[in-house]
C-alpha cells in the first residue's frame, strides 16, 4: 500500500479486483468455484466491496466481530514470519517485503492447512 494512502471502499475494491484476477489466472480453485475470501470487519470491507463481491459471485467467509480465534494469520502465520525476520537489518521497505514474500512462498500446503 502506498505510504499515506487511506484504505477506503474504493481502494479496497481495487485490491479485490487485483486479487480476483490473480486467483483467476493461478488456481484450479477458480475453475471449480471452491475458493473463498476471508476478510475482517473493517469499514472498508463493507458497502462497495460487498457489491463487488456479490456481482462477481465471490463467496465470503464472514468474520464475526471480536473473534481473534477466527484470525489465524494474526496468531499462527504472522508470528512465524516475524520470528524469521527478527534481528535482521534491512536496507529498505522493499527488502523487508521481498524477504517476507520469500518466507511466505516457502510455506508448505500442510503449514497453510494448519494455520487455517
Amino acid at each position: 500500500m502506498p505510504e499515506g494512502q487511506t484504505v477506503n471502499q474504493v481502494y479496497y475494491t481495487e485490491v479485490l479486483t487485483n486479487l480476483r484476477e490473480r486467483v483467476r489466472r493461478r488456481t484450479e480453485m477458480w475453475k471449480n468455484g471452491s475458493w473463498l475470501l476471508h476478510q475482517g470487519n473493517a469499514p472498508a470491507h463493507n458497502a462497495l466491496s460487498v457489491k463487488f463481491l456479490t456481482k462477481h459471485k465471490i463467496t465470503v467467509l464472514e468474520h464475526p466481530p471480536y473473534s481473534p480465534d477466527l484470525a489465524p494469520c494474526d496468531f499462527f502465520l504472522f508470528p512465524k514470519i516475524k520470528s524469521a525476520l527478527k534481528r535482521t537489518r534491512f536496507e529498505s521497505e522493499d527488502a523487508v517485503k521481498a524477504e517476507a514474500t520469500k518466507l511466505t512462498n516457502k510455506l508448505s500446503e500442510d503449514d497453510l492447512q494448519h494455520y487455517f
